[in-house]
């Protein structure tokens, strides 16, 4: 194993732990299952604006491609490396 792919494995189980944490901070925006099945309220066309659950979806997006970024870079060197 390498440097690059220990400081790679690092990078991925922060990144998994900061998307863990986003998501489970964020307030539910649907309505469930009972949404899904046409008994729960109507949706409501809220403009997004820099409210914090907005800001943590797009704090969420980046962790998620770096996330993906690492994990594909973690890939390419394991495999060029030998």
């Amino acid at each position: 194993m390498s440097v690059l792919e220990i400081v790679g494995g690092v990078l991925l189980i922060i990144a998994s732990l900061v998307i863990i944490f986003m998501v489970l901070v964020q307030q539910p925006s649907g309505n469930g299952l009972s949404g899904a099945i046409g008994g729960g309220e109507a949706m409501t066309s809220e403009a997004r604006t820099r409210t914090t659950d907005a800001v943590l979806a797009k704090y969420t997006k980046i962790a998620a491609i770096v996330f993906f970024v690492v994990t594909l870079a973690v890939s390419l060197f394991s495999v060029f490396a030998k």
